[in-house]
This record gives C-alpha cells, structure tokens and sequence, in this order.
C-alpha cells in the first residue's frame, strides 16, 4: 500500500504558514518574492507560485502586481496549520493498515496452501470415497474452452459434479452451472469410480 504524499508546494504552504503563525512574518509585511522563495525552497517558481496560492486562498496572504506578496491574517495561519495536526496518527494508521494487510495475506496463503493439500489427500482417496473430489485441468485447445458448464452438458456428459475451481491461484467453491471454463482452471469434481476417466475423455475431446 503506497503511503499519501502531501505535494512539494503545499508542504511549502504549510511553512510558510507556520513562519507566518510564529511571527517571523508579521502582519502586513511583504516576503520575499516568488524568485526568491524558489531559491530558498530549491524548487520552481511555479512551485512556489503555486503554494502561495494556496495561502491566498485561505486568506493568510495577499498577492497583487505589484505590491507583492503582504501577509492578511496570521488567525487564518494557524487555522491552516491546524488542519494538519493530525497528520501523524494518519501515518500511524497507515502502518496498521499495512501490517493487517500483510497478515490477511499471509493467512489467505495459509488457507489456500491447506485446501490444496485437503485436495491432494482427497484425489488420492477416491477410489475409496465417492464424495473425494478429482482434479482435472482445462488445457489449450480443449473445445469446451469460454463455454459454462451447463452449456456443454457437463453432467449428462460425464457424470461428475463440478463443485470448486481453482483459477489462478483462487479457490471458487459451488461456481454453477452458468460458470465459465478457462484456459488453466483446474476443475474440482465429485462422482463415481469411472468419472475421472470419463471427464478426461470428455475435455480431450
């Protein structure tokens, strides 16, 4: 997750604004020009144009042709200012974010990695349990490809129930019958001893 990055010209604005409420700016006294604000910034003039900008906006300058930029309010200084405040608990959530994000995924892998391994134990049993899924996977050029299951009649076909799909990567548990068949799904199927061979046959053909 990319943290929030507050713009070059408003953390321009916002020191400015703190100079500003601090008193090293008083009311009604010009600063510098935008040239030389740039300077001291070490960014563009349109940088610093714009962070006045912002300034003038909320009323804490006031910038005229001529006259230069006067500062109007230190009152409106701080109450921009202020409006930041709490910029640091942001981050700090933020972070929080990121760590249950990292831990969901984690936890995702963990459960994904168990069905894969229920699924393995399961193909190796279904001789032996009629309700152990088989796995079977749909390669290039198999005719049923972009079709769903009930339009390629894939019971009355085969005899097998499709109960899960796992597309790249996800576990798609009861898809229906109006579920597509792609390139690369690996179908999860119930049925008889005699199933897997005849879906095999079925998706070869």
């Amino acid at each position: 997750m990319q943290k929030a990055q507050i713009p070059t010209y408003e953390r321009i604005a916002i020191d400015l604004a703190n100079r500003i409420y601090d008193g090293k700016f008083k009311v009604g006294e010009k600063i510098h020009g935008r040239s030389t604000l740039a300077s001291d910034y070490k960014v563009s003039p349109e940088t610093v144009r714009r962070a006045i900008k912002i300034l003038e906006d909320v009323e804490i300058v006031q910038s005229t042709k001529g006259s230069g930029i006067v500062i109007s309010s230190r009152e409106n200084a701080y109450k921009y200012i202020h409006r930041f405040s709490n910029l640091a608990s942001i981050k700090d959530l933020e972070k929080e974010i990121n760590t249950l994000v990292k831990e969901k995924n984690k936890i995702e892998g963990q459960l994904l990695d168990t069905v894969n391994k229920i699924m393995d134990y399961s193909t190796k049993l279904r001789h032996t349990n009629p309700l152990a899924p088989i796995e079977v996977e749909v390669f290039p050029g198999c005719i049923h490809i972009d079709k769903t299951i009930s339009e390629v009649k894939f019971w009355q076909n085969t005899g097998g129930t499709v109960i899960g799909m796992k597309r790249r990567g996800e576990l798609i548990i009861s898809p229906g019958p109006y579920a597509l068949i792609l390139e690369g799904d690996v179908l999860l199927i119930i049925g008889d001893d005699e199933t897997y061979e005849r879906v095999v046959h079925f998706m070869e053909d």
